[in-house]
C-alpha cells in the first residue's frame, strides 16, 4: 500500500513539472499605439475682419470617457501636422495631465463657441501636475510641444473641425 502511494504522489509531480511552463518562455510584446485619423481640423486667426487660416491637422477624436482618460498616453511620438481633439460633455473649468504621455506636448483649451480660451504649453512627458484651463472650454486640443508658438498661436484664435 505504502508503495502505491510513494507511486502515485512520484506520477503526480513529475505531471505536475512537465506540464508547468517555464516564465521566461513567455514573451510579452506590446504595440506601439498608432495615429488613426477621424477627422481634419483647422486653426485660424480672426484678428482681422477675414479669418485667416493657420494651420491644418489631420486629427483622432476622444469623445468617449475610455478615449478622454486614455488620450495620447503610450505614444512615442506624432508628426507635426497632426494631434487629438478631446470632445468634453460640458462646457466647464478642465484640466488634464501627462501621466503615462511619453511626449512633451502643447494644451489648447477651446470653448464651445471655438474659440482658444487658455493654453498650457510645452506639458512635461510623464508629469501628473494638474494642468487646468484658465476659463471654461468644452473642447481640447493636444499637439506637440512649441508648435502653439511657432504657428503664433492666440487667445481667440478659432478652430473648426469635421469628423471623417
Amino acid at each position: 500500500m505504502k508503495k502505491n502511494i510513494f507511486i502515485t504522489l512520484i506520477a503526480a509531480s513529475t505531471l505536475s513539472i512537465l506540464s508547468c511552463k517555464k516564465a521566461t518562455d513567455k514573451k510579452i510584446i506590446t504595440e506601439e499605439i498608432k495615429f488613426t485619423k477621424e477627422g481634419e481640423l483647422s486653426i485660424y486667426n480672426l484678428q482681422d475682419s477675414i479669418p485667416k487660416p493657420i494651420v491644418a491637422l489631420d486629427i483622432e477624436i476622444a469623445d468617449n470617457d475610455y478615449e478622454r482618460e486614455t488620450g495620447l498616453m503610450y505614444r512615442k511620438s506624432m508628426e507635426e501636422k497632426r494631434g487629438m481633439l478631446f470632445i468634453q460633455e460640458n462646457l466647464r473649468p478642465q484640466s488634464f495631465y501627462m501621466k503615462n504621455t511619453l511626449i512633451a506636448l502643447d494644451i489648447i483649451y477651446i470653448d464651445d463657441q471655438y474659440k482658444i480660451v487658455s493654453f498650457q504649453k510645452n506639458a512635461k512627458p510623464l508629469d501628473e501636475t494638474s494642468l487646468p484651463s484658465v476659463k471654461p472650454a468644452k473642447y481640447v486640443l493636444e499637439i506637440n510641444a512649441g508648435l502653439s508658438d511657432q504657428w503664433n498661436l492666440k487667445e481667440g484664435d478659432s478652430i473648426s473641425f469635421k469628423k471623417m
